[in-house]
């Protein structure tokens, strides 16, 4: 199923390229599981611009394809996208992916759930969509002779570490469904990676937030946010009343969690540098990356940093922690910058200004229009 030849009005000019230069050989097709998501429409778009060709997988489940409708708009004609509507799980939608318009070159699985409290909740449901749905995908890509793959994984394999920052070689013990899936699609992948000319790349990221410059692609969560920066945006645009902060009797300066924020760009673009850096190896590779700034930042430090940004007071109440919450989680990075020559350059303005962009002009996401 195509997208739409055309965009609206008003935005076809719009040519902004937001995205730093990195060098990757151009004219490659590319499957994007979970394309249509936060972190997905941004790759898709990074990519497009690189005048890649892409395949979007997506049911819409929690996204939507006005997502990349606006992907199309900001790439302003380069690359080229094609839509495959289906579930991960589904081998029928699968192979309709891989028998689009020619040969995939490489794959970023993004297709997944992530809200830790819901995964406590539903364990199952978890287990199914997680693993299930990255067995379908390896299987299918096993069959086409495609053997490339960009895994999106999480810090929260990690578990409660008590050594910081975190670095790849340390000792994995998570602590709940979510992460306990991707832990084990890893696994997997490894053993695939042992058995056969497999490139693969699990990327470990921590907490992408902010939103193309534009405001015209970002985060947009169905329901009541499950992490801290929509929430606070959503405040700041008064979708609501004021924000929760989960606990604030950790064992931190201020009493509240600690994560590593990185902007989406940025983690969108360590998808693209990363494929490049697969597609030259020569042999099987199984690469494992943080992918984070290296510095920590506290709830009540990204609620003040917003404040500063924009302006914007934040009123808030601190609730019960929530289950699988962690104190702590900070990468180190080093391995992705030697590896990939990749490094996060935005800064927590950058993070609080696009976020609020994309806030500003769509108060109700996509489902505004």
């Amino acid at each position: 199923m195509a997208l739409a030849d055309h965009v609206k009005s008003g935005f076809a000019n719009l040519q902004q390229n937001c995205f730093h230069q990195h060098t990757i050989h151009v004219g490659h097709r590319f499957l994007i599981t979970g394309g249509a998501g936060f972190i997905g429409s941004h790759t898709a778009l990074g990519l497009m611009e690189q005048g890649h060709s892409l395949v979007i997988l997506d049911n819409f489940d929690n996204s939507s394809p006005d997502a990349l409708l606006r992907v199309e708009e900001l790439a302003n004609g380069s690359g080229s996208l094609e839509l495959v509507e289906g579930d991960v799980r589904d081998a029928d939608a699968m192979e309709r992916a891989f028998q689009s318009n020619g040969p995939i070159d490489g794959v970023i699985h993004f297709a997944g759930l992530k809200a830790v409290g819901e995964s406590v909740r539903d364990p199952l449901r978890y287990w199914d969509v997680n693993v299930n749905g990255s067995r379908v995908l390896a299987a299918a890509m096993e069959r086409h002779g495609c053997k490339t793959l960009v895994f999106s994984s999480t810090s929260t394999v990690y578990g409660e570490p008590e050594i910081f920052p975190l670095r790849e070689q340390t000792p994995t013990a998570p602590i709940h469904p979510y992460a306990q899936t991707k832990l084990a699609v890893e696994q997997m992948l490894s053993a695939l990676g042992r058995n056969g000319a497999w490139r693969i790349a699990s990327l470990r990221y921590f907490n992408p937030v902010g939103a193309h410059p534009s405001g015209r692609i970002g985060e947009d969560p169905l329901g009541i946010p499950n992490n801290l920066f929509p929430f606070i945006t959503q405040v700041a645009a008064g979708r609501r009343d004021q924000l929760q902060i989960f606990g604030n009797d950790y064992p931190t300066p201020d009493g509240t969690g600690i994560r590593d924020y990185l902007h989406v760009m940025d983690l969108a673009e360590a998808h693209g540098m990363t494929l490049d850096h697969l597609l030259k190896q020569a042999g099987p590779t199984t690469l494992t990356l943080n992918i984070g700034t290296g510095h920590g930042l506290s709830v009540l430090e990204v609620v003040h940093g917003f404040e500063r940004a924009t302006g914007i007071t934040i009123p808030y109440k601190v609730v019960p922690r929530r289950p699988g919450d962690v104190p702590k989680l900070e990468a180190c990075p080093l391995k992705a910058k030697d590896t990939l020559g990749w490094t996060a350059t935005r800064t927590l303005d950058d993070m609080c200004r696009d976020g609020w962009a994309w806030q500003q002009a769509n108060p109700m996401g996509y489902r505004g229009e």
